[in-house]
C-alpha cells in the first residue's frame, strides 16, 4: 500500500486507514457509483469524500504502476496545483494506492467534503434558480481564467462544479480532477471547444458567449458558433456511443 498525505492531514492517517477497510460496506454514497464509487465518512467529527476509482484492465493496471500517475494522485496533485492557483477545490488530504505483482489494483482520492453547495448541473436545469444568470456568467468567467492559466479542464460537465454562497459571492468548487492539461497558452478554439459538454440548451450558451466574450476581446457570435458546434459535436458522439453499446449488448446475449 502506497500513502500520501497532505503535510496538515497526516494526524488523520490511522483513521483514515480503518476506514479504507469499512468502504465496501458502510458511508453515505454519492451518485450513482456506476463508473467511481465516492462515499462520505465522518472522522474525528469531520466529513470526508472517499473516491474508489473503477478498477483497471489488466494493461492499464500495468501502466498506472510503472509508467503513469494513477487517477487517485492526479487528483491530488491537482488540486494542490488549482489551490496554489487561487482557485478553489475541496481540500486534498491523501491519496492511496494499492499494488500487486501486475499492477494497480486499487486507489483512493481522500478529499475534505463540502456541504451546503449546489452543482452547476442543478442550476442550468432550474430556470428559477435565484442569480441563475449571474452563476452561469460567474462559470463563464472562471472558465477563461482558468484557460487565461494555461488549464485545460478536460471533464468540463455541469456536475463537476459544486457552488455554494460564501460571503455574498458564489463561489465555485471544482471536483473530478484527474484529466487536467496544462500549457504555455491555449488557443482560441480550442478554449471555447472546451464547453462542448456542458449543455445543448442555447439560452446557457448565449449566456457563457457573451460572458466570455467580454473578458477575451472576441466577438459573442463567434463564440457562440464554436460553442454550438462543440456542443453538437459531442451530442453526436454521445449517441453513437450509446448506439454501440447497445449493439455490443445485443451481441453478448
Amino acid at each position: 500500500m502506497k500513502v500520501f498525505f497532505a503535510e496538515d492531514c497526516s494526524q488523520y492517517k490511522e483513521e483514515i486507514i480503518l476506514t479504507l477497510k469499512k468502504f465496501r460496506t458502510d458511508g453515505a454514497i454519492i451518485g450513482n457509483g456506476n463508473r467511481n464509487v465516492v462515499k462520505v465518512f465522518e472522522i474525528n467529527g469531520l466529513l470526508f469524500n472517499f473516491k474508489s476509482f473503477k478498477q483497471h484492465n489488466i494493461i492499464n493496471r500495468h501502466v498506472y504502476k510503472f509508467y503513469r500517475r494513477s487517477k487517485a494522485r492526479r487528483s491530488f496533485e491537482y488540486a494542490q496545483l488549482l489551490l496554489a492557483k487561487n482557485l478553489c477545490t475541496p481540500k486534498p488530504v491523501a491519496y492511496i494506492e494499492n499494488h500487486d505483482f501486475i499492477g494497480l489494483t486499487s486507489s483512493y482520492y481522500i478529499s475534505e467534503h463540502l456541504g451546503n453547495h449546489s452543482t452547476l448541473a442543478e442550476i442550468l436545469f432550474n430556470r428559477d434558480f435565484p442569480g441563475r444568470t449571474e452563476i452561469i456568467k460567474g462559470y463563464a468567467a472562471l472558465i477563461y481564467n482558468l484557460h487565461e492559466n494555461g488549464i485545460q479542464f478536460i471533464d468540463n460537465t455541469a456536475g463537476n462544479f459544486l457552488i455554494r454562497q460564501e460571503n455574498g459571492v458564489y463561489r465555485f468548487y471544482m471536483v473530478d480532477l484527474n484529466r487536467i492539461n496544462f500549457y504555455d497558452h491555449i488557443k482560441i478554439d480550442k478554449r471555447l471547444k472546451n464547453f462542448g459538454k456542458l449543455t445543448v440548451d442555447k439560452e446557457v450558451m448565449k449566456i457563457i458567449s457573451e460572458e466570455y466574450a467580454s473578458l477575451s476581446g472576441l466577438s459573442s457570435a463567434y463564440c457562440l458558433k464554436k460553442i454550438s458546434e462543440a456542443s453538437s459535436k459531442m451530442l453526436i458522439k454521445r449517441k453513437v456511443k450509446k448506439v454501440l453499446k447497445f449493439y455490443k449488448y445485443l451481441i453478448r446475449i
